[in-house]
């Protein structure tokens, strides 16, 4: 069951670095292990590139193994360096708070209730500084640590690090020992800029234990133009849909470069790989029909958001980028997606009626406006072009339930909801 589990990572690139690889897999097979991926609470949200650790996870436990999500109630209010070329902001206990109730709240929601969230807080909060040094410190010399890459790369830089950040590494190895010691924990995973600190833990617990303790890390999601990985031009892709809506999320992913989606959809979605692989076959056929980007949307937008967002996010989609034949149904889908204004039955008479929405909605700045945007044909009422004739008695006609779509160009839209 489980040594597949590790040929079945190393399949879905999620195999970066490891220690032995067949004790490790040999250490799997004997049954449930327990192991542990770190969070930093950095924001009330996760983000995508969070994906990766949280379908690693899930993945576990479908393997039948214990995972740990550990949230870093002490280590966020320090900060890792990792990955950085500055020091962190560090966060306030407030904020800190929040950022972890959040996280853990959505922990829960994508792995179980029965997922156990800890919070490193709990056991370094007492933790004496003399006790500290003694106990961990002791067994780390500075020649180590200044050799990790994520301290060595910032020691080079003329910002350089602090030593607050430079303690990072024997916090999460502390956090590596308690979890071994206090809940039998075997294994840390992360992605490949936690090696250094990985392998500070199992140091620790085998200096201090004489056990033996396994890291596994996979590498960091990367994009093939360039682009850092759950960022756009609008700003980072959340998990929360308060942050980032489930269309814009869905969206996201449905733009995937072609050279990226089969590496996505083999790492971020649970389809078995002869799955996939069809997939990406069909997807070959005719790659201007966006098969696997559309496969790897709808499967990342049902793990985080549910099966109600994938429909709704693909039913509001063929409203706006589409030439699906509109209804009651498909226009609701695009609420919180497009502006939206409210109008009365009244708004709708009269020969003026939709110069008069067109200025309620927000789409033009005047009645004038309005009627020269009808008078260039640059107004359209769910989809159809319409010109400065249309009465009020032909806007009524074109409710769709209580729902009318206007358009402004090329992409200015709002859902009009008549009461």
């Amino acid at each position: 069951m489980t040594s597949q589990l590790l040929e079945e990572l190393r399949r879905r690139h999620l195999c970066h670095d490891s220690t032995d690889a067949a004790t490790l897999g040999a250490l799997l097979d004997e049954g449930s292990q327990t192991l542990y991926l770190g969070i930093d609470p950095t924001a009330d949200s996760l983000h995508v590139g969070s994906l990766l650790g949280l379908v690693t996870l899930r993945r576990f436990l479908d393997a039948e193994h214990t995972p740990i999500a550990l949230v870093g109630g002490a280590t966020g209010m320090i900060g890792d360096p990792s990955g950085r070329s500055d020091e962190r902001n560090l966060l306030d206990e407030a904020t800190l708070e929040a950022n972890l109730a959040g996280i853990a709240s959505q922990i829960r929601s994508l792995l179980g209730s029965n997922i156990e969230v800890c919070n490193n807080k709990d056991w370094t909060e007492g933790l004496g500084i003399l006790e500290f040094l003694r106990d961990v410190g002791k067994h780390v010399t500075v020649n180590q640590m200044a050799a990790k890459d994520s301290v060595r790369s910032r020691m080079e830089n003329e910002a350089g690090i602090s030593y607050t950040e430079f303690s990072y590494m024997l916090l999460q190895a502390y956090d590596f020992w308690w979890l071994h010691k206090h809940k039998g924990c075997v294994l840390q995973v992360g992605g490949s800029d936690q090696w250094g600190n990985i392998t500070a833990g199992i140091d620790l617990i085998r200096k201090r234990n004489g056990s033996v303790a396994h890291g596994l890390t996979w590498p960091l999601l990367t994009r093939s133009d360039g682009q850092k990985f759950g960022k756009t031009a609008e700003g980072t892709i959340w998990i929360s849909p308060e942050r980032t809506i489930p269309f814009d999320f869905h969206q996201y992913f449905l733009r995937s470069d072609d050279r990226d989606v089969e590496t996505l959809l083999a790492q971020l979605t649970l389809l078995p790989m002869t799955e996939i692989e069809a997939v990406m076959d069909e997807h070959a056929k005719a790659p201007e029909q966006r098969t696997a980007q559309r496969v790897l949307a709808d499967e990342v937008t049902r793990f985080v958001h549910g099966q109600d967002n994938v429909r709704k996010a693909n039913d509001a989609a063929q409203v706006i980028y589409g030439n699906a034949e509109l209804t009651a149904a498909l226009l609701e889908s695009t609420r919180g997606i497009v502006g939206e204004a409210t109008a009365s039955q009244d708004d709708l008479e009269g020969e003026a009626a939709l110069e008069g929405l067109l200025l309620k909605s927000g789409l033009c700045s005047s009645l004038s406006d309005a009627r020269r945007q009808l008078s260039q044909s640059a107004v359209l009422v769910n989809n159809e072009r319409v010109g400065p004739e249309i009465s009020g008695e032909a806007l009524t006609d074109k409710l769709l339930g209580k729902y009318l779509l206007l358009q402004r160009g090329k992409k200015e839209r709002r859902l009009v909801v008549v009461e």
